[in-house]
């Protein structure tokens, strides 16, 4: 089952947790949030597989954090 661990503000931001949480070895989904027309400016859920979440959420607070 995956998880929701964040919800990034922009599709940039998103994709720039999400190279982070790979780097790192944590599978990551995007999903954006509201309408697909304005996708670089929506915002983006940060998916992880249930198992991983707590490791993920550790990694982020460590990148959002710099």
């Amino acid at each position: 089952m995956w998880t929701v661990i964040y919800i990034a503000a922009n599709r940039k931001q998103a994709l720039r947790l999400k190279e982070v949480l790979t780097q790192e070895g944590i599978m990551v989904n995007l999903r954006p949030i509201g309408s697909c027309q304005m996708e670089d400016l929506a915002g983006y859920e940060l998916l992880v597989p249930e198992s991983e979440a707590e490791e993920a959420n550790e990694i982020l607070n460590t990148a959002l954090a710099r």
